[in-house]
């Protein structure tokens, strides 16, 4: 640029120079006095147009040069702001590689103890083996004991009490030994269930950094926007604007911070889903805080959090709907009129039935609601015991028996015990009061659905 003006500015010199005339010496070679020569006002008055001129064209280029200097400046500002913007990803990124790292690592201390506690049951079962051993030879020589006393051996009529004893003896024994089993399985299963949580939670987190990089590589591609779209407020205005595929969205709701949610499209609209069960792989028996915030991933088993489930209901008049599946892939439905309350009320629900579908109602119609209730904050209505505590996972309980979506889920063969059915995905229907469903999803939309449908 500052040899672009130098150029200019020696012809600006140079025609001055050519117009006032050059005087090299007052006298000549001869030492006689010479006559100045001027140039004529002609001469003046172009060589005066042709400095006009000059100095246009510099005044352009001089404000041609300041408008390419500001545009490079906000190009500058612009590539800053995106560098800085790389860098907190980076960061975050960093960050969720070092909670990735300790959840690997607790993984892996959890494979230890489920190992650890599987040779303690294989030890176990061993020494029931060689009990049962023992019981089989006093056993035989009981029988012949006892035998010999039928047959009038009066001289072993003397140990019928002893042996008695020793039945009752081994019976407690045995009964014992099942009863150490059986809490090594449960130990056994909550460990499974908890490197399954482990497992989801690490899914989860890979997904959420897949999600950051694939959203910062967008924003470092994309042209700045003045007015950035606004986020819709549930899966039905994502289907009004024209989206028709089923998937993870972005919402936000008024007041709220914006998430992600599945939305199920259907040809009426968009559902956006609050909870669902599909293959067992998270572990619904979760504290207040966990169902409080949410927990697992969109795209499989989860929960989506009491919060964001009362940002949704407060925006309008909503309805659930309820869908089940059991082991013969048949499904089963049934609505409700929804509205949930918030924090300070334990976060009640309310409902009204919309209509009963192919599924009867198994949540109480409770003009006060229900709150909430986990097993750390029990608010259900029963005095004498904690329903989350004494079946699994946190619902809306009554008084236990109804209904109860985030039990415990068993795949085949399904639970014979009944203690073990009254802990497993259950809703009071035709089919049992404990029949353990193979799926469940919890969705709502606005109730301008139904009224179209």
């Amino acid at each position: 640029m500052r040899s672009t003006m130098v150029v200019p500015l020696l012809c600006l010199v140079f025609l001055a120079h050519v117009g006032l005339g050059y005087v090299p010496d007052r006298k000549g070679a001869t030492g006689k006095e010479r006559k100045v020569q001027y140039a004529s006002w002609d001469d003046v008055n172009v060589i005066a147009h042709g400095l006009l001129q000059l100095g246009h064209g510099l005044k352009e280029h001089v404000d041609k040069t300041k408008g390419q200097i500001r545009d490079i400046s906000s190009k500058l500002k612009v590539f800053n702001s995106t560098v800085a913007e790389l860098g907190k990803q980076t960061q975050s990124l960093k960050e969720d590689g070092e909670v990735l790292k300790l959840k690997a690592q607790q993984l892996q201390v959890q494979q230890s103890q489920v190992l650890n506690i599987s040779n303690e049951l294989w030890e176990k079962t061993e020494e029931l083996q060689r009990e049962r051993l023992q019981v089989h030879e006093r056993i035989g020589k009981l029988e012949q004991k006892v035998y010999g006393i039928l047959h009038g051996d009066v001289s072993n009529s003397s140990d019928s009490g002893l042996i008695q004893l020793m039945l009752e003896a081994q019976n407690r024994r045995i009964d014992d030994l099942i009863e150490e089993i059986r809490q090594q399985q449960e130990r056994l299963e909550k460990q499974n269930a908890r490197i399954k949580n482990l497992q989801s939670q690490i899914k989860q987190r890979k997904e959420r950094s897949y999600l950051r990089r694939e959203e910062t590589a967008v924003n470092g591609s994309r042209e700045q926007s003045d007015s950035p779209t606004e986020a819709a407020t549930d899966c039905h205005k994502l289907f009004l604007s024209g989206k028709r595929t089923s998937g993870i969205y972005t919402i936000q709701p008024l007041n709220s911070q914006p998430f992600h949610v599945f939305c199920e499209m259907t040809d009426e609209g968009g559902w956006t889903v609050m909870q669902r069960r599909h293959d067992g792989s998270l572990d619904f028996d979760q504290l207040w805080q966990a169902y409080e915030e949410g927990f697992g991933s969109p795209s499989g088993d989860f929960w989506l959090g009491l919060q964001k489930m009362h940002a949704l209901s407060v925006q309008g008049e909503y309805i659930m709907q309820v869908e089940l599946s059991n082991w013969k892939d048949e499904t089963e439905s049934v609505k409700y009129l929804f509205s949930l309350g918030g924090e300070e009320s334990d976060y009640t629900l309310h409902l009204k039935d919309v209509s009963s579908g192919s599924l009867a109602s198994a949540l109480a119609s409770n003009p006060s609601g229900l709150p909430f209730s986990t097993r750390d904050r029990d608010n259900d209505q029963r005095t004498d015991i904690n329903c989350a505590k004494h079946l699994s996972g946190g619902w809306w309980f009554s008084n236990c028996g109804r209904s109860n979506l985030n039990g415990k889920y068993f795949n085949n063969p399904l639970p014979k015990q009944r203690h073990q059915r009254k802990q497993a995905v259950f809703w009071k229907t035709q089919r049992g009061r404990y029949y353990p469903w193979k799926t469940t999803a919890m969705k709502i939309a606005p109730i301008e659905i139904e009224k179209q449908s």
